[in-house]
């Protein structure tokens, strides 16, 4: 698709689909943006993209190469036009009230476009709970146990890249930190920590380089995310006292204008 005909949530694909950092923004853009669907509704007009309380919508379904069911979505109606070989209903809605709707069923967005994207049911049940499509699990260490923390021995260069691009978006980051812990009487023993500092409250930047991190991090290595904090001893003492952040505030701006070069 030449970037001259995108719209918003378009260029916003384009860009998650080639940068890992950019996926949280896509989906909070996706949740709040108009969709179109192939179907009817005999209380809707074709076209309405107001979905009224205890509408009956007959939804299209299509096979995906092993025959299965998925139900088609669209980031515009000129994309709709071009992946369907003769005119069919169509309806306009918004995309959260579509993923309510169909909750259960498997989804994709823009079939036969460039750049598109597959959508699962618990995916979909995350992104409606928490607004990304993947939440980290809690963890919480109910005695003293001893770990052994360094540096990675082989740098996870993609997760940190996603990772730094995803915080130069948050004004609230301090820092970022990384390190390598060794758990002897866990199991897995080994994982990567990243830790981030930050203003106010964070939870919402750490579900998203959850996120992220789930996406690029190395094979079958657990990533475990902590709030670095100076007065906490263990894991924050570390990583405020023994590490170099790979990320930190002043370097947002830069950063943003990095990226932000070369779209056209």
């Amino acid at each position: 698709m030449e970037s001259h005909s995108e719209n918003e949530i378009e260029y916003a694909l384009r860009r998650a689909a080639e940068e890992p950092g950019d996926r949280p923004a896509f989906y909070k853009l996706l949740l709040d943006s108009k969709i179109f669907i192939l179907g009817k509704s005999d209380s809707l007009d074709e076209g309405e993209t107001v979905l009224r309380k205890d509408t009956n919508v007959a939804i299209i379904k299509w096979q995906d190469e092993d025959g299965n069911p998925v139900i088609p979505f669209f980031t515009s109606l000129l994309t709709l036009q071009r992946s369907i070989e003769q005119e069919q209903p169509y309806l306009a809605l918004m995309a959260r009230d579509f993923f309510e709707l169909t909750q259960g069923s498997n989804l994709v967005l823009n079939p036969s476009s460039p750049y598109g994207k597959e959508f699962y049911p618990q995916e979909i049940a995350t992104l409606l709970k928490s607004g990304t499509n993947s939440e980290p699990e809690h963890r919480l260490i109910e005695k003293e146990t001893q770990v052994l923390l360094g540096q990675p021995a082989d740098y996870p260069s993609e997760m940190i890249s996603a990772i730094t691009r995803l915080l130069s978006k948050h004004a609230n980051v301090k820092a970022a930190y990384l390190a390598s812990m060794n758990q002897p009487d866990v199991m897995p023993s080994k994982s990567l920590v990243v830790g981030i500092e930050g203003d106010g409250k964070i939870e919402e930047v750490i579900r998203e380089v959850g996120a992220v991190a789930a996406d690029t991090r190395p094979r079958e290595l657990p990533v475990d995310l902590i709030q670095v904090q100076p007065s906490e001893a263990g894991l924050s003492e570390y990583m405020l006292n023994s590490t170099k952040p790979f990320y930190e505030r002043s370097w947002g701006a830069k950063l943003k204008l990095a990226f932000g070069r070369g779209r056209a």
